[in-house]
Formats: structure tokens, C-alpha cells, sequence
């Protein structure tokens, strides 16, 4: 089970989640082939994806690069290169350190040119930790056996298998699913599976997963946006090393000088929801308008979310005023989605165009 699974708040200020998150459903599975280039034998697109959900290591470790190129404009502390804040993640270009030893004992690194953040779960303790500002948060979570590597407690899809975990439920009679030759990821041959909407109403043009040739984890995942080159968002290991890590690796001492805050434990807080984030109101559960790569998901925002704090009203000055017959709002339009915060406290995100959006609000 994924990262979204477990926490399926809406968060349209970070929509990477939207690139591959709103299709769901059964599985349709083209019989194409994989070439068996680079001494990889032949295998079929429904091998690869039985390959991928039964693959199981004792643990892994290796460098991530991601890079988001989703077309956003420039938001006031929103997405930038370099950064070691984790909500950076939404825009440019990040390297990110991973290591797992099974769903109660990951870490992950977020290197930025000037600090770093830490997610460090060892057994019922979770910590993060920023050396920007000398903090780290420790919490008591219960015992986790579905996890995969990268989901403790990352927010967006900032590993691969992560990243795959979700693409992959996307499968459905509105997708194509192939395969194209083989690749060569983090110097290990690896499988490429081709995701492919058949609804055209998606900004979505496809999603390639490397998959391992040893291994079958994850170890590069692609989207791409309609009429663009380049991929719109890529998540990929430059390193990888499917052995188990060192238990050190998973010990955390806080730093001299840091201000270490207790935020109690996770135990008794209903599934799906994280204790630090305001609540949705009761009835106000996200619906989704639509099927398959078209989706939309439509949700009323806790009241105040938006208006208390000073980088959100930036945000929200710095993107464009819409309106139509369902009210007005604020539009925020990427290469692989749009999203809108109206002014009565709707948001709307989806991997379509803006009228999609509006065409949901009159539902």
C-alpha cells in the first residue's frame, strides 16, 4: 500500500500527486514483448507487472535524482532546485539519499546545496530533522508491514517504487499498457513498461517504468506531458544497491544544538489521516467527477486553511483569477494538470485542461 493510500488528504499546492493518481480500476495489459537487449530475457507487459507486485527485498539503498518540469509559473516559496525543504520536491531538480530494511526501517535524505532534511523511521519511532533551521520532530507511530521504500512519510512520490506504485494502479481499460525494449538504470539493465491513456481528454501522454532486470523494483519512473520532449516529471536511481543497510543507518541522534520537538504518538488517529494536518470537515470527504485519466477530484478545503497563512496568500496573489457559472477562484495550470482553489473554498485538480475543472465545479 502507498504513501496516498495511507494519507489521502487533498494537497493541490503539491501536484506532482496528480500526474498519475486519479485513474484506478481493473487491468487491460497489451501482449507486446520486451526485446531481449543487454542479455535480458524476453518478457510480456502482464509478466512485468506480475514481476513488479511480487517483487520483495530485505532492504535497498542508493541515490535518487528527481526532476519536476510540470510547466508551473514561479510561486513564492514554492519548488526550486537546491533546496533541502521537502516541499521543494514540486519543482526542479533534487537528489535524495534512500535507505531501506524493510516498512519499520527507511530513510530518506533530501540534499540540498546548502543543508539537508531527513524522514527517518526506525521501529515505532519516527523522526525529521532540517539542519536549516537546526529542527527535528519526533513522533510514536504503530507498526507498518505494507510500506514500500520512500513512504515514510514523504508527502509527493519521491522514489521510484513510489512513484511506480502509483502509475500502477492507474491501469485500466482507459490505458495501454506495453512494453519498449530495455534500458539501462543506475548501470543495471532494466525493462521498460509503457503507460499509455486512451481517453484524449488527459494532459497525460504516457508513463514509462524502468523495472530492474534482476531485481524487478522500480528503479526509474517517467512521465510525460502531450507535446513535450522532455519528461514533465522523472524520478529515477543514479545508484542502487539491493542489499540490506547497516541497523546504524537507521539510528538518529539529534545534533548537537537542535531544538527537538515531541509531537506525541500516531497511535489511535483514524487511517488515512495525519495527526499535524488540519482536518476535513465531517461530510467533506473529496468526491472524484469522472473515470479513468480524466478524473477530477473535488474537495471543500478545512475552513481558514488558506487565508492564515502569509506564503499561502502569496500563492494565491501570484496565480491567475478565473470565473464562470460555478463562482471564481484561482487557477493553477501545469503540463500534466490544473488545479483551482475557488474563492468559497473548493479545490479542483486534475490531468486536464482548466475547463475540465470548470465542467466538474457545474456537476
Amino acid at each position: 500500500m502507498s504513501l496516498f493510500e495511507h494519507r489521502p488528504t487533498l494537497r493541490w499546492t503539491a501536484p506532482v500527486v496528480a500526474a498519475v493518481l486519479l485513474a484506478t480500476g481493473g487491468s487491460l495489459v497489451g501482449a507486446i514483448t520486451a526485446s531481449a537487449r543487454d542479455g535480458l530475457p524476453h518478457r510480456s507487459a502482464s509478466q512485468l507487472l506480475v514481476d513488479v507486485q511480487s517483487a520483495r527485498l530485505d532492504g535497498l539503498s542508493g541515490t535518487v535524482v528527481q526532476n519536476s518540469n510540470l510547466g508551473l509559473p514561479s510561486l513564492p516559496g514554492v519548488g526550486g532546485s537546491g533546496s533541502s525543504d521537502l516541499t521543494s520536491l514540486v519543482a526542479g531538480s533534487h537528489t535524495l539519499r534512500l535507505w531501506y530494511a524493510g516498512p519499520n526501517r527507511i530513510r530518506l535524505a533530501l540534499l540540498g546545496s546548502l543543508g539537508e532534511s531527513d524522514l527517518v523511521r526506525s521501529g515505532p519511532d519516527l523522526w525529521s530533522w532540517s539542519s536549516a533551521d537546526k529542527s527535528a520532530t519526533h513522533r510514536t507511530v504503530e507498526p507498518s508491514t505494507t510500506d514500500a521504500p520512500g513512504t515514510v512519510g514523504s508527502g509527493s512520490p519521491v522514489t521510484p517504487q513510489q512513484a511506480a506504485d502509483t502509475a500502477l494502479k492507474a491501469i485500466s481499460p482507459s490505458t495501454r499498457v506495453s512494453t519498449d525494449g530495455t534500458a539501462v538504470v543506475a548501470g543495471r539493465s532494466a525493462y521498460e513498461l509503457v503507460l499509455q491513456p486512451r481517453d484524449t481528454g488527459t494532459l497525460v501522454d504516457s508513463v514509462r517504468i524502468a523495472i530492474d532486470g534482476r531485481t524487478h523494483v522500480p528503479t526509474r519512473v517517467q512521465v510525460f506531458a502531450k507535446n513535450v520532449f522532455k519528461p514533465a516529471f522523472e524520478v529515477g536511481f543514479t545508484s542502487f544497491d539491493p542489499t540490506t543497510p547497516a541497523a546504524s543507518v537507521f539510528r538518529f541522534n539529534p545534533p548537537p544544538g537542535t531544538k527537538v520537538t515531541e509531537s506525541g504518538s500516531a497511535q489511535g488517529t483514524p487511517s488515512g489521516k495525519n495527526p499535524a494536518s488540519p482536518s476535513l470537515a465531517a461530510g467533506a470527504r473529496p468526491r472524484v467527477v469522472g473515470t479513468g485519466w480524466t478524473s477530477v477530484v473535488v474537495a471543500r478545503v478545512p475552513a481558514g486553511a488558506t487565508s492564515g497563512s502569509g506564503s499561502m496568500q502569496g500563492v494565491l496573489q501570484a496565480l491567475p483569477t478565473v470565473s464562470g457559472s460555478w463562482g471564481s477562484g484561482h487557477l493553477l495550470k501545469g503540463t500534466l494538470f490544473s488545479a483551482l482553489l475557488t474563492d468559497d473554498g473548493r479545490v479542483v485538480v486534475g490531468a486536464v485542461a482548466p475547463e475540465a475543472l470548470y465542467s466538474a465545479l457545474g456537476r
